[in-house]
């Protein structure tokens, strides 16, 4: 794997989920890691990041969500 595997942008990230979503209903960082195919360890990098930048929620049973404003930088990547 190279290196721009391991570090895709976060707007990679934000659209993969809203993929997933779309496709899926309900996403998890292994389909993430799966649709990307990077790691998990590199999914859940870029979880912590996207959470603390509010972009992504994760409720209780581990399913992530776009907030407003991840959903906007997603459908415009």
């Amino acid at each position: 794997m190279d290196k721009a595997t391991l570090h895709a942008s976060r707007e990679d990230y934000l659209e993969a989920i809203l993929v997933l979503q779309k496709q899926k209903g309900m996403v998890r960082s292994v389909d993430v890691a799966r649709h990307m195919e990077v790691s998990k360890p590199s999914v859940s990098h870029a979880v912590t990041t996207l959470k603390e930048g509010g972009l992504l929620t994760m409720d209780e049973d581990f399913f992530l969500h776009l907030t407003d404003l991840g959903r906007e930088i997603a459908e415009q990547t």
